[in-house]
């Protein structure tokens, strides 16, 4: 398993896999409802304040607070979600 980084560090086009979500219940339990979970694959579509993922067919807008307690492992791939 490479080192985890948080998603905040992906630059555009990078894809991942979310691997820990680190916070207060309250906070994990608002991104898995939102499907950022353990195992979920998204793309970072625009990174930066504010980062904008791609999650399945839907895309995620995210403060820099929010993104800083997802840690993912990138992929070699680079590209969007289809």
């Amino acid at each position: 398993m490479s080192q985890l980084i948080p998603l905040s560090a992906l630059p555009t086009g990078q894809m991942a896999q979310v691997r820990q979500i680190v916070g207060q219940p309250p906070q994990v339990k608002r991104l898995a409802e939102l499907g950022i979970r353990d195992g979920a694959d998204i793309c970072v579509v625009q990174s930066g304040s504010p980062c904008i993922v791609q999650l399945n067919a839907s895309r995620l807008c995210f403060r820099d607070g929010d993104l800083l307690r997802v840690l993912v492992e990138p992929s070699a791939t680079v590209g969007v979600l289809e």
